[in-house]
């Protein structure tokens, strides 16, 4: 049987119930509409991988400490403002099956949120001298904003080589689960060496992470986002670049064509999905992830056995089993 969230979270268990207390508190506005919308976020919360990275990267590397807490609650503010926006740009009126921020309040207010969630997480930092959690945490966003812009820029082209997809993907996804890793090792006073390992590890499962994500556009699992958005959104994903750089010009072309000209069309964007299935695209993608999550636990393996050390590894293979 697979394992839960709660399983993983064993030996954090109390940190997690603390943070959860502190980031409530964190998030209280004088302001009546403020706190009424960051009450619905709090209330909406995921599954919270990204404190857990934070909490158990700091648990490995030695002592999870006060600035844990700051940098799980930095690295919560930054991504949830990042969401809020993301909501925004892309004219969505659902997150996580709940209704999003702009369609309850429309998108001006939406926009003041999402600033006012990156403000604190900046003061966060700046009030408690943590310059070196601001550093990790701003570099994030830094990567967040130019890989979707890469992203954006390449769509409108789909000229896009496995090389770029690597560095969309490494800084749009992986760049905020490599920043809760790094962040955790910090808090926990770790070694330069020892920061830097964490972050890389965090790259790695960010990447294995995203490519998981892609294989859902093609129905490789029973639930999660509807099929073939991706395709809809005009994204090269990596199952795709594969199937079209193995594919014959022409058949290269009409796919090409399809995603670019006439991807609305349910039939057309599952011809590409049956392209991409019979040219060996999802055996391909799935041996890439693997390959990473594999890279991964070699960097963990790195640092003493422990019980964070088991939680994480297993939170890594948890990323690439989750059926959404």
């Amino acid at each position: 049987m697979p394992l839960s969230v709660a399983d993983i979270q064993a030996p954090i268990e109390h940190e997690m119930r603390e943070f959860e207390r502190k980031f409530r508190d964190l998030m209280k506005s004088e302001v009546m509409l403020l706190d009424q919308i960051m009450n619905y976020i709090v209330k909406r919360k995921g599954k919270q991988l990204r404190p857990m990275f934070v909490f158990l990267s700091a648990g490995v590397c030695g002592q999870i400490t006060e600035s844990t807490y700051r940098g799980a609650a930095l690295i919560e503010l930054l991504h949830t403002a990042s969401l809020v926006h993301d909501d925004v740009v892309d004219d969505s009126n659902y997150r996580r099956g709940f209704f999003s921020i702009n369609a309850l309040w429309k998108n001006k207010i939406a926009v003041l949120v999402g600033d006012y969630l990156l403000s604190r997480g900046l003061l966060l930092s700046v009030d408690n001298n943590e310059y070196d959690l601001l550093q990790i945490g701003s570099r994030a966003v830094r990567e967040l904003s130019e890989g979707e812009l890469l992203q954006i820029e390449k769509a409108r082209r789909l000229d896009i080589t496995e090389e770029v997809y690597y560095e969309i993907i490494r800084q749009k996804t992986a760049s905020l689960i490599s920043a809760c890793c790094a962040m955790g090792a910090r808090s926990a006073n770790a070694a330069a060496e020892q920061i830097e390992q964490a972050r890389l590890f965090g790259e790695k499962v960010g990447i294995a992470f995203q490519i998981k994500d892609d294989l859902f556009d093609y129905g490789t699992a029973e639930v999660g986002k509807p099929l073939g958005i991706d395709i809809k959104e005009k994204k090269m994903t990596l199952p795709l670049i594969y199937a079209l750089n193995k594919a014959s010009s022409g058949d290269k072309r009409r796919v090409i064509n399809i995603v670019k000209n006439k991807s609305d069309d349910p039939k057309k964007v599952n011809e590409v999905i049956a392209f991409v299935k019979g040219s060996g695209g999802i055996e391909y993608a799935t041996a890439a992830m693997q390959r990473f999550v594999e890279e991964a636990k070699a960097l963990l393996h790195a640092f003493p056995a422990s019980a964070y050390r088991t939680s994480l590894e297993q939170l890594v293979q948890y990323t690439i089993e989750r059926s959404k």
